[in-house]
């Protein structure tokens, strides 16, 4: 497996999902998500596997931007604006390969091999 987690420094769920495959003796590596972002590849994947843009947005953040995109039908302006501002994504983001996961999701986890 060759997990990265993609999250915030003051999200409990990155902590919680770090400790899950800390506890499980697998490897990962952790990246800053507002720090560093994501490749245009790696948006990319983690769009398809989640299931579009919508998936992706912390909409429970209290930004301006994201109560903007409660209302616009551009998806590609949404991905756009999101990939332009990595704080906008829920965190934590988990890759594994072509899989990935948003927020803590241990059931799905526990299923990569």
């Amino acid at each position: 497996m060759n997990i990265q987690i993609f999250g915030k420094s003051k999200s409990f769920d990155t902590k919680k999902a770090e400790r899950y495959f800390k506890e499980r003796r697998i490897n990962y590596q952790s990246i800053d998500l507002v720090r560093y972002g994501m490749s245009g590849k790696e948006f990319d994947s983690v769009l398809r596997a989640v299931g579009g843009i919508d998936q992706l947005i912390d909409w429970d953040s209290k930004s301006p931007e994201v109560t903007l995109m409660k209302y616009m039908d551009d998806t590609r302006a949404k991905e756009d604006k999101v990939f332009d501002s990595p704080e906008l994504m829920k965190a934590p983001i988990v890759r594994n390969g072509k899989y990935a996961t948003v927020g803590f999701c241990p059931e799905i986890w526990a299923q990569w091999k």
